[in-house]
């Protein structure tokens, strides 16, 4: 019988991370994804890993970058101003063509800003994760089983692509707790080989070298080419959507992460007054499931973030002129209610009967 184990949301990615083979882990603490950190501390040595904390979020992904050259599964996790500080050491690992999976349980911003919850890195998470031409997958759950099951597949997507990954939580999400179903463990030995890395051979092959310096103009040309025609093949098999109560709507909510938890309950309670509400939750937030967007036969789209309207960027781009966008949303920690949320549908369902009345 599977068994079903109450988690905090920090944690259940640690376990995840933990049983898709991962035992490399270097943080930093930093509030709200501590607990995380703290986890892989408990854990890692009893499965003969490494767990290290870093003298700061800068040295932790670089020694991330040279675990991942030497090919095994690693980590590494922070809260929003902690990732800033990774961003360089992210896009030498692009560069690289190395993977490993990324954690940012996002806080308030900029700067220090506060230790609530926010969804305001989704510039960041989704088009400037560094210098340079390259993108990253990008996860964004919505529940504690999310965060379980994305991390275990942020591992192989990493592997798959030779990509680093980013997990796109929130500090509500890392705190809250709710029941998991935890994926079955696998053996880091029975993992696929990896004939790229710098590990040793005993003269049977020549020698490997990771590096992102590339003084040769045509050859940085050219890697980047082949990297971004693996980018367009992650485009094509690797989005992930949920839609709900879509079928019908006249008005749908795209929301991810934390705020679509709340979107979900304010389209339930739209529904039970007779307005035809649904929700488009982007799981991937790159690559972005534009075509699930343009598939929409609302009359109108609402954007829910926890942030001052990012994600809406997109929402625009893929639409397209199709249907009026709008925004609601909050920042600084502050979090929306349903009925928040549902004031919104409602307000916009009556601005639409009256101007269908016109």
């Amino acid at each position: 019988m599977t068994r079903k184990v109450l988690m905090k949301g920090n944690e259940a990615i640690a376990e995840a991370a933990l049983r898709a083979g991962c035992r490399h882990f270097f943080g930093y603490p930093i509030t709200p994804q501590t607990e995380l950190a703290a986890y892989m501390a408990r854990k890692m040595p009893k499965l003969g890993g490494t767990y290290l904390q870093a003298e700061s979020e800068i040295a932790a992904v670089n020694m991330l970058y040279g675990a991942a050259a030497a090919g095994v599964r690693a980590m590494t996790s922070s809260s929003s101003p902690g990732i800033s500080l990774k961003t360089e050491g992210i896009s030498y690992m692009a560069g690289a063509d190395l993977p490993g999976v990324i954690v940012n349980v996002q806080r308030g911003g900029p700067g220090l800003g506060s230790i609530q919850p926010s969804q305001s890195d989704y510039f960041q998470a989704t088009r400037a994760m560094g210098h340079g031409d390259f993108y990253l997958p990008v996860f964004a759950p919505s529940t504690v089983q999310e965060m379980a099951d994305l991390t275990f597949t942020a591992f192989n997507v990493a592997d798959e692509y030779r990509t680093p990954v980013v997990i796109l939580a929130d500090g509500m999400l890392g705190q809250m707790m709710e029941p998991v179903i935890m994926p079955e463990a696998i053996d880091p030995a029975t993992l696929p080989p990896k004939p790229w890395a710098t590990r040793g051979h005993e003269g049977a092959r020549a020698h490997n070298i990771i590096n992102s310096l590339h003084l040769d103009a045509q050859k940085l040309y050219e890697d980047n080419v082949r990297r971004f025609a693996t980018y367009e093949q992650i485009k094509r098999d690797e989005v992930r959507v949920e839609t709900y109560r879509t079928e019908d709507a006249d008005i749908v909510i795209c929301a991810f992460g934390a705020a679509a938890r709340i979107a979900r309950s304010a389209v339930n309670a739209a529904r039970e007054r007779g307005i035809k509400a649904g929700l488009l939750r982007p799981i991937t937030l790159w690559p972005y499931p534009a075509d699930a967007v343009k598939a929409l036969h609302a009359k109108a789209l609402v954007v829910v973030e926890l942030n001052m309207g990012q994600m809406i960027e997109d929402v625009r781009l893929a639409a397209d002129g199709a249907f009026p966008i709008s925004f609601f949303g909050r920042c600084g920690g502050i979090i929306p209610t349903p009925d928040e949320v549902l004031d919104e549908i409602v307000r916009i369902h009556e601005a639409m009967e009256d101007e269908e009345g016109r």
